[in-house]
């Protein structure tokens, strides 16, 4: 069973909340990022070579420094406070009049270690390191990571409970996606938490693979360098947001092509009939409406391509997925594209762009054919965790993000 456990959150007052709060640091570039930090973003402190002009490498020594110093700044100058009693949080985010409710907990790297904390994917070295300096730096959790776990109507209805008060925060971003804090003070209440979770046998990664990796390594590393550990020690934990898995929604993760592999036009349409029913759409946009339907966007016309039976495995929770069936009957067997982590032919867009973005990179040149899929549902990502198996890359896009800086963890 998992273990969770309530903790003293250092967060903007309220006043700052808004400004405070930025982006994850992985969802926009250092440009964007300094193009979008107004003077008390999070954005100084998860991104902050963009305090360099020019743009610093945010891999260098000075860089990971100044995380340190402007995350002190901040707390000096009251951007940043402390609560002073170890509480849960309830954290909301709106987006297009749709509400999801997380728990914010601090989560145990032991439970990651041990595969109580369930991943989907894999992670990059590189991306893990650079995570796991500014954790261990910082001797911080900047950034939450997003996990998921199987709805339970207890939890469900002490959160409607808890939500019915006025909240901590309640804003709008630029984005237009709505965040609403309130803090759970009452003891009553962190103790049913507490042992609601106690009973969960585990917990899902949706959002936050290379976090998670780097925070468990961090408390492994602590662990290892002290000789009376005794597993309660706050290094142990790290900061999570939580949500049932019947409020999250997985938005579709798109693919862009550069060639067709040497085929003209009408070649490459008629290789695809031998795995997939093609049928011409036209000039309007094209949306997959089903599992094993994709929608195809060539040379100013959208197709529907539907894969034959026999061609795919439901079976296997992997077999199972579009970007399975995608990967291997079009981009590996037709284009030539063997992996998808290297390829440079290949890009990747997030459903929240829109199908717009696909028309718009192939009709600009850039690309020559694109790729829309039907979305993943929270059911086959568990299946996909539960069996031990690890997804495709670029199959999950989960929207809307959790905002940085709303709550941190400090060990």
């Amino acid at each position: 069973m998992v273990k969770i456990k309530p903790f003293c959150g250092v967060r903007p007052p309220k006043q700052y909340a808004a400004e405070v709060a930025s982006r994850p640091y992985d969802v926009l570039n250092s440009v964007e990022a300094k193009a979008e930090a107004t003077e008390r973003s999070l954005l100084h402190i998860i991104k902050p070579e963009i305090d360099f002009d020019p743009i610093a490498d945010e891999h260098s020594e000075e860089v990971y420094n100044k995380a340190v110093e402007n995350y002190k700044l901040w707390k000096e100058r009251g951007w940043l406070v402390k609560d002073p009693e170890e509480i849960y949080y309830i954290y909301a985010q709106t987006m297009e009049g749709r509400r999801q409710y997380g728990l914010v907990a601090c989560c145990h790297f032991e439970d990651y270690l041990a595969g109580r904390i369930k991943k989907h994917e894999l992670t990059r070295p590189d991306k893990e390191e650079d995570r796991m300096i500014h954790v261990r730096n910082q001797s911080a959790n900047i950034e939450p990571v997003f996990f998921a776990y199987p709805a339970i109507e207890q939890m469900d209805k002490l959160v409607e409970r808890i939500v019915s008060a006025e909240p901590e925060y309640d804003f709008v971003a630029e984005d237009g996606m709505g965040h609403t804090l309130w803090k759970v003070e009452s003891k009553e209440d962190i103790a049913a938490i507490t042992a609601i979770f106690e009973q969960i046998p585990a917990l899902y990664v949706a959002d936050g693979h290379h976090r998670t990796a780097a925070a468990a390594r961090v408390g492994a590393e602590r662990k290892a360098a002290n000789p009376n550990h005794t597993g309660e020690e706050e290094y142990c934990y790290f900061l999570a947001v939580i949500f049932p898995d019947d409020q999250l929604r997985i938005i579709d993760y798109n693919r862009v092509v550069k060639d067709l592999n040497g085929l003209s036009e009408e070649e490459f349409v008629a290789a695809l009939g031998e795995d997939f029913v093609v049928e011409k759409m036209g000039k309007e946009i094209y949306k997959p409406n089903a599992l094993h339907n994709f929608s195809m966007y060539l040379a100013g016309e959208w197709y529907s391509l539907t894969a034959r039976e026999g061609r795919f495995d439901d079976s296997d929770p992997i077999g199972v997925l579009d970007v399975t069936v995608l990967s291997n009957l079009v981009l590996d067997k037709i284009l030539g594209i063997k992996d998808l982590r290297t390829d440079k032919r290949i890009d990747f867009v997030g459903g929240i762009r829109g199908l717009g973005e696909l028309s718009r990179r192939v009709d600009s040149g850039e690309m020559k054919v694109a790729f829309a899929l039907y979305p993943v549902s929270m059911k086959q990502l568990i299946d996909i965790a539960d069996t031990g198996n690890i997804m495709p890359p670029k199959t999950t896009w989960f929207e809307p993000k959790l905002r940085s800086g709303v709550v941190i963890h400090e060990f």
